[in-house]
C-alpha cells in the first residue's frame, strides 16, 4: 500500500513525495485490498452490542458499490477531534450527499462504545456514521497509525480524509500532525468530490 501519490494539501509535489516516504495508502489504492481481513465496529450502545453478538462490519460492505467520504482522527472526546473535526462534517452533511456521497464515515481507534457515547454529546449521529477500530489494524494497514503516548492516548491513527468510490481511492488527505485541522475537513473534500 505504500505508494508515491497520496494527495495532501492540494497534491503539490513535495506533499505527495512527504505522504510516498510515510507510506500513507495512495489516489488509485483500493481501500479494501489494502486492509485485507479488517472489520470495523459501528458505533452503538453495550446493550446493542450485546444484541448484534458483537458484530462487525467488512470493509467490502462499507465500501464497495458506494460513494463514501470518510475521516480518520486520533480519539474520541479530544480538542480538535470534538471541535474541529467532526464538526465540520456535520455542518457540510447537506452539500455531501448533493455531491451524491452515500454515507460519511468517521473512524478512529476506540471501541464502539465510546465512539457511540461521543457521537450522541456531540448529536453527529444522524448525520455521520461512526466506527471503531478497536485494535488499529485498519489504520495499520493504511499506515495511518502514529504513537501518540507522550499525550497518554498510546497508538492511534493520523488525522486524514478520504474520498473513495466503490472503494477505490479517489481523493487522500494526510495532516503532517495530529493537531493539524488544515487539509482532512469537509471543505477540503467537498473541492475533491
Amino acid at each position: 500500500m505504500a505508494s508515491a501519490l497520496a494527495r495532501r494539501a492540494g497534491g503539490s509535489p513535495a506533499a505527495a513525495l512527504w505522504a510516498a516516504a510515510r507510506g500513507f495508502a495512495s489516489v488509485g489504492s483500493d481501500i479494501v485490498s489494502a486492509a485485507p481481513g479488517v472489520s470495523l465496529q459501528k458505533a452503538r450502545s453495550w446493550d446493542e452490542g450485546v444484541a448484534t453478538k458483537f458484530s462487525t462490519t467488512p470493509l467490502k460492505d462499507i465500501f464497495h458499490g458506494k460513494k463514501v467520504v470518510i475521516f480518520g482522527l486520533p480519539g474520541a472526546y479530544t480538542g480538535v477531534c470534538s471541535q474541529s473535526h467532526v464538526p465540520s462534517y456535520k455542518n457540510n452533511i447537506d452539500k455531501l450527499k448533493a455531491k451524491g456521497i452515500d454515507s460519511v464515515i468517521c473512524v478512529a481507534v476506540n471501541d464502539p462504545y465510546v465512539l457511540n457515547g461521543w457521537a450522541e454529546k456531540l448529536q453527529a449521529k444522524d448525520a455521520i456514521e461512526f466506527y471503531g477500530d478497536l485494535d488499529g489494524s485498519f489504520h495499520k494497514s493504511l499506515d495511518l497509525e502514529i504513537d501518540l503516548s507522550a499525550a497518554l492516548l498510546g497508538r492511534r491513527s493520523h488525522r486524514w480524509s478520504a474520498f473513495v468510490d466503490d472503494g477505490k481511492i479517489k481523493a487522500f488527505n494526510v495532516e503532517k500532525a495530529p493537531s493539524d485541522f488544515k487539509v482532512s475537513g469537509a471543505e477540503v473534500i467537498l473541492d475533491q468530490i
